[in-house]
């Protein structure tokens, strides 16, 4: 087995790697122009694609919500618009301990 064989510290080795994973710019000025407008043409598709769809949930819950009140009465409409019902109960105060005095020996 050859000696260069597990060697990762050669600068061939990190040449062939890195040109793996990163993309290369090119070098036409109007080129790399173009593909960044079609770039920012993508993240706006994206971006209103997620607007979109965001909205349609929120349409979808309203609509969801509103076909499972048909057919049911209002209650406030029998009442007077001034009157708020509801329950409580009185909670009597409760009794606030004294803080014990801790001694260090």
């Amino acid at each position: 087995m050859f000696a260069q064989t597990f060697r990762f510290g050669t600068s061939h080795f990190h040449s062939r790697v890195r040109s793996a994973f990163e993309p290369r710019k090119p070098r036409h000025r109007l080129l790399r122009f173009a593909l960044g407008v079609v770039g920012l043409g993508v993240l706006a598709v994206l971006v209103a694609f997620s607007v979109a769809l965001g909205a349609a949930m929120i349409a979808a819950g309203m609509l969801y919500k509103l076909w499972k009140q048909r057919g049911k009465r209002l209650a406030r409409s029998q009442q007077d618009a001034r009157i708020v019902e509801g329950e409580f109960r009185v909670v009597g105060q409760p009794a606030i301990e004294q803080p014990r005095t801790h001694t260090t020996l």
